[in-house]
């Protein structure tokens, strides 16, 4: 038997980045099904188990603003992460410090995010294991665990900086105030882990408020 949940989840800001916008970040109009997989597994995850977004409602317009952050710059031909000969040198002599040290490589980006955010999400889990695999217990746990604001690590919409507030929600979902079909174009899914990493996506069209996710493929299936 399959279980479905309902979290209600907002905040002041977010940024859900667009893969195709690499020199500034520029945030999708609403929240990707892997940001709100991330939430969910932030709340409750086991290995037996895969969360699958099937609805996302969206209950307030959507507003984008511009601001400018201090992040962590390249640093020469390593990037903006610790170099692999960095590492290895460490392992060798076991002296070489393993650092970076932001005020050496600190630039300042433009990034449009989103304000004023709030969503309901619609989802269930499948059972992928052969252990531990009460769907009713997993069920039972994760709503505890949602109704006393509980969580491995705080969620976040997009970046860390933007923390995520969430309530379970029993009953029936309330109505949108936005109306209309509206073209949101091309949105990443999630990416496939059993096909060499590749992202998928999926074009978006929201419906009065409410986005129909398509059920998400793995291992290279169409």
């Amino acid at each position: 038997m399959m279980y479905g949940i309902k979290l209600k989840v907002w905040g002041n800001y977010a940024c859900f980045t667009r893969p195709e916008m690499k020199a500034e970040r520029v945030s999708y109009d609403v929240i990707t099904p892997s940001s709100a997989r991330g939430i969910l597994e932030a709340i409750y995850w086991k290995p037996s188990i895969r969360w699958a977004i099937d609805k996302i409602h969206v209950f307030n317009p959507i507003k984008f603003d511009n601001i400018r952050r201090n992040e962590l710059g390249t640093e020469g031909e390593s990037g903006t992460k610790i170099s692999i000969n960095k590492i290895k040198k460490a392992m060798s002599d076991k002296v070489s410090p393993v650092e970076i040290f932001i005020e050496d490589v600190r630039q300042q980006r433009a990034s449009m995010i989103l304000k004023n955010v709030c969503y309901i999400i619609e989802a269930h889990f499948e059972i992928v294991g052969n252990e531990d695999n009460n769907p009713a217990k997993h069920k039972e746990m994760f709503d505890r665990r949602a109704e006393k604001g509980q969580c491995f690590h705080s969620p976040y919409f997009g970046c860390r900086e933007f923390p995520v507030n969430f309530e379970l929600v029993e009953g029936e979902i309330p109505k949108s105030e936005l109306t209309g079909k509206i073209d949101l174009g091309w949105m990443l899914h999630d990416i496939d882990f059993k096909n060499n990493m590749e992202a998928k996506f999926f074009k978006v069209r929201m419906v009065d408020g409410v986005i129909t996710v398509p059920p998400f493929k793995e291992g290279g299936e169409q």
